[in-house]
């Protein structure tokens, strides 16, 4: 018996019938196994070193060997970088399926991913496989094990917080994150308990203002709880990472521009050429527009400068790049220019109904919910 309470994005009771009824529609036709990804088109796998402009860097090589991304998500953490890309031919519009060209592409994108002193860590693999993204994203970073790195700049005071102690009498090991709430929250928890061999048998999710307070009675596919306490801290390490990986660092950058040969290239160097760093992109396309949401801050992590990304927008389109996730400091001289949409991401209430659960069951990650 699993019961959500849900909302709307802005925290508001769902009233839309059509939603409601997509909401029951998805919950009562649940395909096991089923994935999601971009059919027709070549997925791309990076792993690497993150750096400033690094991006850019392989906006323009894919540019070059007249690839065209279609999709894309990028994570960074703990001073690493994640990518999966879906492209195609520029030319035919076709995934790209000649070896050739197949090898000229990862043995590129490999070198910028290495920079100087990533030789052995720096990873690329084309596949035609269609995957679900986000899950996959997670899966990439766990096996780069970013959660044993340590992070470029010190966590501040709203890191997750994770503890985790055994019930010896059921035999359960019992997960506590606390943390700021986010949309997806409970998406990225729950594949990184699966993808560690865990089962979810009991569950409680609460919100109350912007926090989010999840418990997981947890035992390991063959029944037993944790065993150790090297297995305790790298659940606790895990779990935190899961949380920190999409995190909504910087200011918000939406591009909404017709689509063209090179776009992603020419607007990361514009961000590169300014000094402004991406920690986290969703690249994305609609017929012939091109939809891009990037996350920035400055070179070192900070909030970036009102006035640089004022500038940025200057040359880059002031109509095509709107921010709209601000600051406090830069809120009020943006509000008056901006729609601003009433609620971020980090003070939504979890939107589990049609988002969360359909994802779990499509990808197989609870065996029960409650």
């Amino acid at each position: 018996m699993d019961v959500f309470h849900v909302t709307d994005l802005n925290g508001n009771k769902l009233t839309d019938e059509s939603v409601i009824n997509y909401i029951e529609q998805s919950l009562g036709t649940i395909h096991p196994g089923k994935t999601t990804g971009s059919n027709g088109l070549t997925a791309l796998e990076l792993t690497g070193t993150d750096r400033i402009g690094l991006l850019s860097e392989v906006f323009a090589v894919l540019a070059d060997l007249q690839c065209s991304v279609v999709d894309a998500k990028v994570w960074t953490h703990n001073g690493r970088i994640a990518s999966l890309m879906y492209v195609k031919d520029c030319n035919s519009g076709s995934p790209i399926e000649d070896t050739q060209h197949i090898d000229r592409i990862e043995a590129r994108l490999r070198n910028v991913l290495k920079g100087d002193n990533d030789i052995r860590s720096a990873k690329t693999m084309v596949s035609m496989a269609i995957t679900h993204t986000e899950r996959r994203l997670h899966q990439v970073m766990f096996a780069d094990r970013d959660y044993e790195r340590k992070p470029i700049l010190q966590p501040g005071g709203d890191s997750p917080v994770v503890t985790v102690q055994n019930w010896v009498e059921r035999g359960y090991s019992v997960v506590n994150v606390q943390c700021k709430d986010r949309t997806k929250l409970l998406f990225d928890v729950v594949c990184t308990l699966t993808d560690m061999e865990y089962i979810v048998f009991h569950a409680t999710i609460n919100t109350a203002g912007d926090r989010a307070y999840l418990e997981f009675y947890i035992r390991h596919t063959d029944g037993t709880p944790i065993s150790s306490e090297p297995e305790r801290q790298r659940v606790i390490q895990c779990l935190q990472a899961a949380v920190e990986r999409r995190a909504s660092e910087g200011v918000r950058l939406e591009l909404c521009t017709p689509d063209r040969q090179g776009l992603l290239a020419d607007v990361t160097r514009t961000f590169r050429e300014n000094g402004l760093n991406v920690t986290r992109a969703e690249i994305s396309t609609a017929g012939d527009m091109a939809l891009n949401v990037f996350y920035v801050t400055d070179a070192v992590g900070n909030a970036a400068d009102p006035k640089l990304i004022e500038s940025v927008r200057q040359k880059i389109g002031v109509s095509n790049l709107k921010v709209k996730e601000l600051p406090p400091l830069i809120y009020h001289q943006e509000a008056e220019r901006e729609d601003q949409t009433a609620g971020v991401a980090g003070t939504v209430l979890l939107s589990l109904g049609s988002l969360v659960k359909k994802n779990l069951y499509h990808l197989g990650l609870i065996r029960s919910y409650s």
